[in-house]
């Protein structure tokens, strides 16, 4: 069963639900009640681990700065871009 969370719960427990996603759970990630994404434990196989080419890279934060980026910057960055969009979607309404 797949237990729902709230983005504040997740950035401020990131390392015990890491450890819960490692154990088995899963968990949808929800902000002002709408789903951001999911969590849970990758199943493959171990020759699948050796094999990159069946991996896509989504964003790859070793461009952005060597070594990666931390994951407190990641979701700093998050934020603003959504309380961004959330500006541009009030102005548009108001404007209207």
């Amino acid at each position: 069963m797949q237990q729902i969370i709230g983005f504040k719960e997740l950035k401020a427990n990131v390392g015990l639900f890491a450890k819960k996603a490692q154990a088995g759970h899963s968990f949808i990630v929800v902000k002002q009640s709408k789903p951001l994404f999911k969590i849970s434990r990758p199943v493959f196989e171990e020759e699948d681990l050796e094999n990159e080419s069946d991996w896509e890279t989504v964003i790859d934060f070793t461009k952005i700065h060597k070594g990666g980026v931390p994951f407190e910057a990641v979701i700093k960055a998050s934020e603003a871009l959504d309380n961004e969009q959330n500006s541009k979607a009030l102005k548009k309404t108001a404007s209207k």
